[in-house]
């Protein structure tokens, strides 16, 4: 999103954390770990299994839309065959990697949680967005963990469960109780209201990073609702963004590339009976609601919240998918 630069690591596992603004792909070591499903605060009875009875965002909302039937793209073809070789990655996973939980993490808050002033501001890592960000405050503990441990993109996603609100930070961190971010968001769950034309969020293309996660709770009750967020290299991303994205980078992609906010779907015609279970339940999303171009990252990346019940080998096993299993949905 904003002109960074991106480290790509050697993989080991196929599970592995955060892969967005500035790329950093990292692989799972299967280690078991407490989930980081907790509460927020003491005093505070908000769970992370609660957002699996709420609505995020209204049924209308492109976030939920079913979109199996759309046309397809008249330049699927050849957008695809750029990619066609790039294997679908799941960028989350259970255990550890460098101390950090692998994937993007999110807590729920009460509506009582009080809220603190952020500082935007620019550091070693990217720069200072504050005038594209929601000036808040935002209801983030001073606990609440960052994606990866505060390296790299430093997500930090909080949803206030009252409120219906949802409030994320890229490169954030936390001194003595106080915030300091690169930008923030504030997405209100109730409203199909988008950014300000032009502005960036949390995540590189305007959008929210949490609805499209894939959390372990809703792979266990057999039905993921919702979009899937998913990042392609910078030469397969073109320099402008289609709704609901509301911000382009300056990436290389030509004509047979994908604006921000372009979504792709698994062909039906694939065949996902060889699959485990949990991985039937996010490969049929993946034919019902798509992946949504999100961010500049590695090709077929699509991500998810860390959660010690993931099995990283059975993720792995995704990796028999391939970008040519995929068709673009229409956008012209």
């Amino acid at each position: 999103m904003k002109n960074k630069h991106f480290v790509v690591l050697v993989l080991f596992f196929a599970a592995i954390y955060g892969c967005s603004k500035n790329e950093s792909n990292k692989p799972a070591a299967p280690v078991n770990m407490p989930s980081i499903a907790s509460e927020a605060t003491p005093a505070c009875n908000a769970q992370i299994s609660d957002v699996e009875t709420m609505q995020i965002f209204p049924v209308n909302n492109s976030w939920n839309q079913d979109i199996s039937t759309a046309a397809v793209d008249p330049y699927s073809s050849q957008i695809i065959a750029k990619i066609s070789t790039s294997v679908l990655k799941a960028d989350f996973g259970s255990g550890l990697w460098d101390g950090a939980p692998i994937g993007i993490p999110f807590i729920t808050v009460c509506g009582t949680q009080p809220k603190l002033k952020v500082t935007f501001r620019a550091n070693a890592y990217d720069g200072n967005y504050g005038d594209q960000s929601d000036p808040g405050p935002y209801p983030i503990p001073a606990n609440a963990p960052i994606e990866g441990n505060g390296t790299g993109d430093s997500h930090v996603i909080v949803i206030d469960e009252g409120n219906k609100l949802l409030y994320e930070l890229y490169n954030a961190s936390v001194s003595n109780g106080n915030w300091s971010a690169s930008s923030g968001a504030i997405f209100n769950l109730t409203s199909n209201a988008l950014r300000p034309a032009g502005w960036t969020s949390a995540d590189a293309a305007g959008l929210p990073i949490f609805p499209g996660l894939v959390r372990y709770n809703e792979v266990l009750n057999g039905s993921i609702n919702h979009a899937i967020r998913f990042t392609l290299s910078r030469s397969n991303v073109r320099s402008f963004y289609i709704s609901p994205a509301r911000h382009r980078v300056n990436s290389t992609g030509g004509i047979y590339s994908l604006p921000f906010g372009a979504k792709i779907r698994l062909k039906a015609s694939f065949n996902i009976s060889g699959f485990s279970a949990h991985n039937q339940v996010i490969l049929k999303a993946m034919k019902k609601y798509g992946l949504i171009l999100a961010d500049i990252g590695s090709n077929m990346y699509f991500s998810g919240a860390p959660d010690s019940r993931w099995n990283n080998d059975d993720l792995h096993a995704l990796d028999r998918v391939t970008a040519a299993n995929f068709e673009v949905v229409n956008y012209h």
